[in-house]
């Protein structure tokens, strides 16, 4: 490609090499070094002058030195009397703090955006957001690209009966994702709801009643059948467990007891949380699509799990746009597994940042069949063969395509609907 020149951050090599190979372009060769006290430097080593230049930078471990790489090279190309300047973000950092989820806390990924638009960026390439309303935080243009046709191909390709899988949400705030690729497979979703605020004693008191319901309406023969059958039908798609220590557990196993130092603050905690909620404060907002947030404060806790939707004797697939932390996703496989009669679960997710320990947990998990992500993140190769339910689909034919028609002024709103301009 003429007029053009591609610049490979230090945050994802691998993924910036194959995009170029993709392209049959050499990435453009550019120094990034630190110094002793930590200062980033960054040096372009070719001329850039009225030409398109794309900045390949995605999140990483270091994910703000690697921010702080990618302003400096955008400043230098800007500088450097770049035509325009085009920051590829595979993976958006800081996009879980798109909202402000509690009182005095930052919109963090405004002021991301707020940063690269200063530093002199007249464009942004991203794939799959946390929230799509992260568009509007730029007054430049943005393409967030979709990861869905990939990780439908794969789908349709590596699961056996996937005509008969069921895609599931493991919180309310993903079920629009979910609902996307059900409708592009064709098949079935379900929606996962873990609820902290009810007790184990009213799950007993519900289910106990359901049961002498149930008794009830056998024993008593009524004319209106076709009702009675409706409403069980509506009633059995819904399971309930408990969660205790993040596994799903028996419905006779101890309550764990919490030691509670103060009964007035107690008190004060759960009244604040009814309180909030009922004036639409912010509990849901702070839980609603982001349950890995907040994991470490509510590990300890009991919670109880339901699943809508039927996925007996089916294929799962778990959807999410990012895996971070393990919790959330062990508690529904085991759910899924255990208690509603899935034949296998896959996890699957755009973006496989794995925290910590997060990928090892997942892979030891017995109720887990396959962990599907693409490589908008990176991965190293070791810890890729250790962890044998671990399957990478590359991604970097999608970014190269959006490149080579952005760069020639072609439309790319093909790629946000199927695979077919890649293949």
């Amino acid at each position: 490609m003429r007029k053009c020149k591609v610049f490979v951050g230090s945050s994802h090599p691998e993924l910036g090499h194959l995009v170029c190979d993709r392209l049959g372009v050499e990435p453009a060769p550019c120094t990034l070094k630190k110094f002793s006290n930590g200062e980033t430097s960054v040096q372009i080593g070719v001329s850039i002058r009225d030409e398109d230049v794309y900045i390949i930078q995605s999140g990483s471990p270091q994910i703000n030195d690697h921010i702080m790489e990618l302003l400096i090279l955008i400043s230098a190309c800007r500088g450097g009397s770049a035509s325009k300047i085009t920051a590829v973000i595979p993976q958006f950092p800081y996009s879980k703090q798109s909202k402000m989820k509690k009182h005095r806390g930052a919109i963090t990924a405004r002021m991301l955006a707020n940063l690269l638009i200063m530093a002199g960026a007249d464009h942004v390439v991203s794939m799959d957001l946390h929230a799509s309303q992260m568009q509007g935080f730029f007054t430049k243009p943005v393409d967030n690209l979709f990861g869905a046709p990939t990780l439908a191909r794969w789908i349709r390709h590596n699961i056996p009966d996937w005509e008969n899988a069921v895609v599931v949400s493991k919180n309310p705030g993903g079920t629009k994702r979910v609902t996307a690729l059900a409708d592009s497979l064709k098949i079935n979703f379900a929606m996962i709801h873990t609820d902290r605020r009810r007790t184990q004693d009213d799950y007993s008191k519900k289910k106990a009643l359901k049961s002498s319901k149930n008794s009830h309406q056998n024993s008593k023969k009524s004319s209106n059948n076709d009702d009675d059958e409706e409403e069980d039908n509506i009633v059995s798609e819904m399971q309930t467990a408990r969660i205790v220590q993040g596994h799903v557990v028996d419905d006779d196993y101890p309550v764990p007891q919490t030691p509670v130092t103060n009964g007035t603050t107690k008190h004060l905690e759960s009244t604040s949380i009814l309180d909030s909620d009922a004036l639409g404060g912010s509990y849901d907002a702070a839980n609603s699509d982001d349950d890995d947030d907040d994991e470490s404060s509510s590990f300890a806790q009991e919670k109880l799990i339901t699943l809508v939707g039927d996925v007996n004797n089916k294929v799962a697939i778990i959807l999410d746009d990012m895996i971070d932390k393990p919790n959330s996703f062990i508690a529904a496989a085991e759910h899924l597994r255990l208690n509603c009669g899935a034949k296998a679960v896959y996890v699957v997710g755009t973006h496989g940042i794995f925290s910590d320990e997060c990928l090892e947990t997942l892979n030891h998990s017995k109720c887990i069949d396959k962990i599907v992500v693409t490589n908008t993140y990176p991965i190293g190769r070791e810890r890729i063969e250790k962890n044998s339910k671990l399957v990478v689909i590359d991604v970097s034919p999608i970014f190269a395509e959006c490149i080579r028609r952005d760069h020639f002024g072609e439309s790319i709103s093909v790629l946000f609907d199927s695979l077919a301009a890649i293949e």
